[in-house]
């Protein structure tokens, strides 16, 4: 027990220590590189239960949904194994595909393997000899991001965990690749008192993304010169990741048998990104082997004169289905968007076993 505490002592010190530098990083910023990142589609949510609450996840994910919020949560399931798909409309005809596996091993801990992908569509190809796309051809985007999770529960209270994710960009014969780490911390009954939970998680922290490929060069006619055209490489610039620190609070409570409440809260600072607050509630009613909750939630940025903020409140829904095999869970949120794009959509579908 003495070397279980020091363990998670130390986890915390090094995330308390890692969250003032990237305070500190961020207040020197000033808003001034918001937009420069790479991998930005590290920030784009997944999982319906933990979006409908507006993000506010931190202290409360669990499972196999957890790994975008809080990796330390996928400790916090108890059966043999667990898998999710999930399917979001985004932004500008976007869509957002997403599917995770995760095995409890006992008291070695659970392991979890997760596939992003972003599916752009055919786009159009223009060039300066064909500026229009008149030639009427097309490219599509790869964007994928493949995450490796580790969790552990070391008390009733504890858990903490991590993700190693692969960062893979193709755009039109240029490549970006880059490595993330993840890192959380979840401790429910904080100080004693029930229902009273807690969580941190820093995200996104990695060595910056680098671009290479032949779409990168560039014909080079020479001037006053009877040498040949040639190709040069153009070098691009590495960016850095979107590094995250979250602190997330909730409390939970039943108020009977069969109904049950979470209010959550969290507060995230944002290396190259606006900061934001995210306040999110769930209500939960249960049957003999049904489920059914609603979720409600809204993420507030902290901008400046000049900054936008065009995702609004989220609103959803799940039930799940429990039987002598295998557990079913449906879940649904509803984002409102401004007038410039479409409303996000996105259903999730989570099996126990």
């Amino acid at each position: 027990m003495k070397s279980r505490f020091l363990y998670i002592t130390l986890i915390c010190v090094v995330i308390a220590c890692m969250a003032g530098s990237l305070a500190a990083q961020t207040a020197d910023v000033n808003n001034k590189r918001i937009g420069t990142a790479a991998a930005t589609e590290l920030l784009i949510p997944v999982g319906a239960r933990d979006l409908a609450m507006g993000g506010a996840a931190a202290a409360t994910t669990h499972g196999i949904d957890a790994l975008h919020w809080n990796p330390a949560g996928l400790g916090r399931f108890t059966g043999s194994a667990q898998g999710l798909l999930s399917s979001m409309s985004y932004i500008a005809d976007i869509r957002v595909n997403y599917g995770a596996v995760g095995l409890n091993f006992g008291g070695f801990g659970n392991i979890a393997l997760s596939v992003k992908a972003l599916d752009f569509g055919d786009i159009a190809l223009t060039t300066t000899d064909d500026p229009e796309g008149v030639a009427g051809r097309t490219f599509t985007p790869t964007y994928v991001t493949i995450g490796l999770s580790y969790a552990r529960a070391f008390t009733d209270a504890i858990t903490a965990g991590g993700t190693l994710k692969l960062i893979s960009e193709n755009l039109q014969r240029v490549t970006g690749n880059g490595v993330a780490l993840d890192f959380g911390i979840q401790y429910r009954g904080v100080a004693g008192f029930k229902g009273v939970n807690m969580g941190v998680a820093l995200k996104n922290v990695g060595p910056q993304v680098s671009f290479d490929g032949p779409g990168l060069l560039q014909r080079a006619e020479p001037e006053n010169s009877r040498r040949p055209s040639q190709f040069l490489q153009v070098e691009a610039a590495s960016w850095e990741l979107p590094t995250s620190i979250e602190i997330g609070v909730a409390y939970e409570r039943p108020m009977n048998e069969a109904l049950s409440y979470c209010a959550s809260g969290s507060y995230t600072n944002n290396t190259l990104a606006l900061d934001s607050y995210r306040v999110g509630g769930e209500i939960e009613y249960k049957f003999s082997n049904l489920v059914v909750a609603g979720r409600g939630g809204i993420e507030l940025m902290d901008k400046g004169a000049d900054d936008e903020h065009i995702f609004g409140p989220t609103a959803g829904f799940g039930f799940i289905y429990k039987t002598t095999g295998i557990d079913i869970g449906i879940d649904y949120v509803f984002r409102a968007v401004n007038d410039f794009f479409d409303n996000n959509n996105m259903f999730s579908l989570r099996l126990g076993f």
